[in-house]
């Protein structure tokens, strides 16, 4: 497990990287936490996976600012560049003695796609891990109900739009599986207060200031702070 100062050291990287990396992070974390808890899982394993959830993007610390921070839709040699950053932060979490392997896979393999057509390793089904599966909803939920230069369409509207594209890639894109929680979970409004929660153009908590991400993200709930 990483110790609180080393993690909290690693979050301040991505903030000071790119506020939007940073707010994406926040929400990404929510959204993979309250969906662990929806399916009974407590204790040590949900602060592994919180944690591993909060540093699926560490690797975009490593990626240059013109390419992170474009505006604009990411040229083929760019875009290049940014499918480097999942095996940019697994290099840099296993270089600092990290070998939880849950941890480990959140953050390699949450663009690899069921059809076996993702990225890095072009993993397929099954071969993915299961914690990776859920993550690659969560994190394709989550950029296409953010705030981007090129959209400004957020809430309940951009979560159906979303919703609708992601059950459309369920058995390509996705394990079906995983988007039938995932869209389960958003029925019953247990993830629609995270849709307008530091969406890029609003204030995100100091990861600098964190003492523990486990306490941060559970005072962030509503009803449990």
């Amino acid at each position: 497990m990483i110790d609180s100062d080393t993690l909290r050291g690693l979050l301040t990287s991505i903030e000071l990287k790119d506020a939007a990396t940073a707010a994406h992070t926040w929400r990404v974390t929510l959204y993979a936490r309250t969906l662990a808890e929806s399916v009974g899982i407590t204790g040590d394993r949900l602060r592994r996976l919180t944690v591993g959830a909060a540093l699926h993007d560490i690797g975009k610390v490593d990626i240059e600012d013109a390419v992170l921070r474009k505006a604009d839709s990411l040229n083929d040699e760019e875009f290049e560049v940014m499918r480097r950053h999942p095996v940019l932060g697994y290099d840099r979490l296993v270089s600092m003695g990290v070998d939880d392997e849950e941890t480990l896979a959140l953050v390699r393999s949450h663009h690899e796609r069921w059809d076996g057509l993702g990225y890095p390793d072009g993993l397929k089904g099954e071969a993915i891990p299961l914690v990776a599966r859920y993550l690659a909803v969560v994190d394709v939920f989550d950029a296409m109900t953010s705030i981007r230069p090129y959209r400004e369409s957020v809430g309940e509207a951009a979560a159906e739009r979303a919703l609708e594209i992601i059950r459309a890639g369920a058995g390509s894109q996705h394990c079906g599986h995983c988007v039938e929680m995932f869209e389960s979970l958003y029925r019953r409004n247990g993830i629609t207060w995270i849709l307008h929660y530091y969406n890029d153009g609003e204030h995100v908590p100091r990861f600098d200031a964190m003492e523990h991400l486990d306490d941060a993200v559970r005072d962030l709930k509503p009803g449990d702070s």
